[in-house]
């Protein structure tokens, strides 16, 4: 037998945008080093996002990293096949994040596996140049 509870509910609050505060990533020493906000927290996003391939990491769901590593290292990709998929992976990638508002202007150079990429995101707190290698 289930027992229904009424739960009287007085006002409906709107979802509200969450802070972007969060800690500061030190990616060559693999430690923590403070705090960032804003377009300096988006941008750590971004590579963080980046640099995690999808469906590798448990801690994640099917819908944080990226594909790019995995498809680099491919041994028959085309160069002309990268040009059209590496946008697109990182659209994907980073389609997830409401901060990001818009991505262009990509540029990549791939050599052995390692892609170097460049590319210009509106967000919700300025544009930004992004570059990293993957």
């Amino acid at each position: 037998m289930s027992v229904y509870i009424p739960i009287e509910i007085n006002e409906v609050a709107e979802s509200e945008e969450q802070p972007s505060l969060t800690y500061a990533l030190d990616f060559e020493n693999g430690r923590i080093a403070g705090r960032v906000d804003g377009l300096e927290a988006v941008n750590q996003a971004i590579k963080k996002a980046l640099m995690t391939s999808r469906f590798k990491c448990l801690i994640y769901d099917n819908q944080y990293g990226s594909e790019i590593k995995e498809t680099i290292m491919s041994k028959s990709i085309t160069i002309e096949f990268l040009e059209a998929e590496i946008p697109r992976l990182i659209e994907d990638c980073l389609s997830t994040d409401t901060r990001i508002l818009k991505i262009y202007d990509f540029e990549f150079s791939v050599a052995e596996d390692k892609a170097r990429i460049k590319f210009k995101a509106d967000t919700i707190f300025n544009k930004m140049l992004f570059e990293g290698v993957i």
